[in-house]
């Protein structure tokens, strides 16, 4: 019986650890991220992956960081067959990607060579591309730049949030795991080296990147919103609050009117003004120290002193 060790943190990589144990291989440890605080009473809250691991009854390995770790030296003297990541969080150190007969293997959520990194559903969402998908690859120690074993496509449709994403993507990545790990465990599997110049990276978001530019058009806007729906969540400021806007269209209407700035109120959207003469209509949105809200809520309550002529920034 093939023997691993599994990593992941997020729900994305809830789906793949279940169905390894469903495969009946031999779990010898589940690797994740520290218990976090969460939510504004800051509860001290495990991982997706811890959950389900205590719930299949496997061991749990929480290093804050592996290299250099006691956790690191646990690892390594389960001696397993092969090292499984899914949305780590971590880069694992030389000492683990070279220990296992089998290697280390990832499921990342794009189409690599494109966006290497931690947030590729994120950023596919924000650059407006038609697809994506799930590769896995060998690990190296340079950042998602293995070789690429397999891959599976999926178109991203027009209204698509990288919360949707990620429920797809993940069975995408448990289905097209299950189908390709006995070819690697047979040595017959394909290795195929990423070509460097299609190499784009996918960050972390930043804050920086969560403020909506409303000189953008109002497409640009709308790929913006999706791609940090349902979380960090895209934002704006209003009378120097900042309102996460949760969803939203493009105007039909042609509009132009200074950057930023309310055009017009209808009974269940703010209409605003982008940078290409077009209006973007705020349909769902959520004020500082508020829940999140319809805008025709907004407009009826808290929201009811809001102007055409206002700005947003």
């Amino acid at each position: 019986m093939t023997s691993l060790v599994f990593m992941g943190t997020p729900e994305f990589s809830v789906p793949i650890l279940t169905m390894l144990h469903e495969e009946g291989y031999d779990i010898l440890a589940v690797v994740t991220q520290p218990d976090r605080p969460v939510g504004r009473k800051k509860v001290l809250t495990p991982t997706p992956v811890k959950k389900e691991a205590l719930r299949l009854g496997y061991p749990v390995l929480q290093p804050e960081k592996l290299r250099g770790s006691q956790q690191l030296d646990e690892i390594l003297s389960l001696n397993p067959d092969i090292v499984i990541t899914a949305a780590f969080g971590q880069i694992l150190p030389n000492a683990i990607l070279e220990a296992p007969k089998f290697g280390c293997l990832n499921v990342h959520a794009s189409l690599l060579p494109a966006y290497r990194g931690g947030a590729p559903i994120h950023q596919a969402v924000i650059d407006g591309q038609n697809e994506t998908g799930v590769t896995i690859m060998y690990m190296a120690e340079k950042l998602d730049a293995g070789d690429i074993i397999s891959q599976k496509a999926i178109s991203i449709e027009a209204n698509d949030t990288t919360g949707k994403l990620f429920e797809s993507l993940s069975i995408v990545g448990r289905d097209l795991l299950k189908e390709t790990l006995p070819s690697i465990l047979n040595q017959s599997n394909a290795r195929i080296v990423q070509d460097e110049k299609l190499v784009t990276f996918a960050r972390n978001i930043s804050r920086e990147q969560e403020r909506i530019d409303w000189n953008q058009s109002a497409q640009d806007i709308f790929n913006q919103v999706r791609g940090l729906n349902p979380w960090p969540v895209a934002y704006t400021t209003l009378q120097q609050q900042a309102v996460k806007v949760w969803w939203g269209q493009p105007s039909e209407q042609r509009t132009n009117q200074p950057i930023g700035t309310v055009v017009e109120l209808k009974s269940d959207r703010i209409v605003v003004q982008t940078g290409n003469e077009q209006a973007f209509e705020i349909t769902e949105l959520q004020p500082s120290g508020k829940k999140k809200m319809s805008a025709e809520e907004f407009l009826r309550g808290t929201g009811s002193k809001l102007q055409i002529g206002d700005q947003f920034q």
